[in-house]
């Protein structure tokens, strides 16, 4: 049977009537399933997930937290594999994989180098590497920033995808994501004054990496190999 699963076009309605998981399973089932395209968007699912695991794709993720590798484990019941983030086992998956999404992130960091130059000269000719935290540095060795107009090159027949920014590929619907996460704190700076808020609130101190021309975020210091300042310091 072909299975269509259309978006939702009732007002607020951000549901998707089936997941990635129930994809996988439809078509493990041999039937045909068929997915409009942004269906899952409102319940923050990409089309690449459908196609990914509806495709019987050989999907692996990789992290050093054990309880979000079960909730995935949970999610796509058991369909991917969810593999501990260490040096061995990225090896082993970077040597077979034909793209490879790295996505690490310490908040005010540079992200850690986890694939090698070693580990890519492995890779398959004609294999695709996407970097999303080349922004913080790149978690790939052979990474570089790029740009929406020229955005891949080509280390030992790897394709190396760099673009810093990639959600303005979506310039409208980031432009909300941003600017809804952001207000409420644009607003108390505005409201209270730099030096106030940032002492009334956690949050925005804690997002303060640079005061009256010193580093005061300790990764970005670290970052820099320079010597961080407090921040009660610098702000009297």
């Amino acid at each position: 049977m072909i299975i269509g699963v259309p978006r939702e076009i009732k007002p607020g309605e951000q549901r998707v009537a089936l997941t990635p998981a129930g994809a996988r399973a439809l078509v493990e089932a041999a039937h045909a399933v068929l997915v409009e395209r942004g269906a899952g968007a409102g319940s923050g699912i990409r089309d690449e997930e459908y196609t990914a695991v509806g495709l019987g794709a050989d999907v692996s993720i990789l992290d050093v937290n054990v309880d979000r590798l079960r909730h995935v484990d949970d999610l796509f019941r058991g369909q991917v594999v969810t593999l501990m983030s260490n040096s061995f086992n990225i090896e082993q998956v970077v040597r077979r994989a034909d793209l490879l999404i790295g996505a690490v992130l310490l908040a005010g960091a540079r992200a850690p180098v986890l694939v090698t130059k070693e580990m890519v000269s492995q890779m398959k000719e004609g294999s695709v590497i996407v970097d999303i935290a080349v922004d913080q540095g790149g978690c790939v060795a052979t990474i570089h920033p790029t740009t929406l107009l020229d955005p891949v090159y080509l280390v030992g027949g790897v394709v190396h995808y760099g673009v810093a920014n990639m959600p303005a590929l979506v310039p409208r619907t980031s432009t909300f994501a941003l600017t809804n996460a952001t207000l409420p704190y644009a607003v108390e700076l505005a409201t209270r004054g730099a030096v106030a808020a940032v002492r009334a609130n956690p949050a925005l101190a804690g997002g303060v990496n640079v005061w009256g021309g010193k580093v005061v975020h300790p990764g970005v210091a670290a970052a820099l190999g320079e010597p961080a300042t407090s921040l009660a310091a610098v702000l009297g």
